[in-house]
């Protein structure tokens, strides 16, 4: 399978708390940024993304945002939510033990072969939402085959951000780009080794 990401992110890189108010327990006030801007054209393109899966990977936190509102319940009319209860889940975690959300299998020991146990299995895509911390890992550990990057047309001014001030350096090839109605724009990357630097 390859490996995908997809990210919601705000022009200042910030994706915390992107869906709604209460998503966040750490006091962040300004949540809900992204949710206005969806347009029907990218809700349409993020429920084919979730379709095309054929299994989803979480970090810990969110594995259980998803697992309280996605997984309380499946409706095969809801593309997104279907595909997320019908189809296998991975959760990198060393504290989660028992996993109430059905068809998840929980990583802990050594997450760089597990993973690559699982990019090794016949399929599509193996598809990580969110999951900030594990995104960035991932990319530190040359795991990601494709990220997915929904920019949102706004600039939140605090928040967790996707990458870090300081972190490892990436380049990055474009292979896909396009702009919703509402301005939100779809940048899909290959990683492509370091980056090269002026003298």
């Amino acid at each position: 399978m390859r490996l995908t990401t997809n990210t919601q992110v705000s022009v200042d890189g910030v994706m915390e708390g992107n869906g709604a108010q209460n998503q966040n327990r750490s006091g962040f006030e300004r949540g809900g940024w992204a949710r206005p801007l969806f347009d029907d054209e990218a809700l349409t393109f993020v429920g084919a993304f979730y379709q095309r899966a054929d299994a989803f990977l979480f970090g810990r936190r969110t594995y259980d945002l998803f697992a309280g509102y996605w997984g309380a319940f499946d409706d095969p009319e809801d593309h997104i939510r279907h595909s997320l209860n019908a189809k296998p889940k991975y959760v990198a975690s060393t504290t989660l033990t028992d996993p109430r959300w059905a068809n998840t299998t929980v990583l802990s020991g050594d997450l760089t072969a597990a993973i690559g146990e699982l990019k090794a299995k016949p399929g599509g895509e193996l598809q990580v939402h969110g999951s900030g911390s594990l995104t960035r890992w991932l990319l530190e550990h040359d795991l990601v085959d494709e990220m997915n990057l929904l920019v949102v047309p706004v600039v939140v001014g605090q928040g967790a951000r996707l990458f870090p001030d300081s972190g490892p350096d990436l380049a990055l090839d474009l292979v896909e780009s396009r702009a919703f109605p509402k301005g939100i724009t779809l940048q899909v990357y290959r990683p492509a080794g370091r980056p090269q630097y002026a003298d």
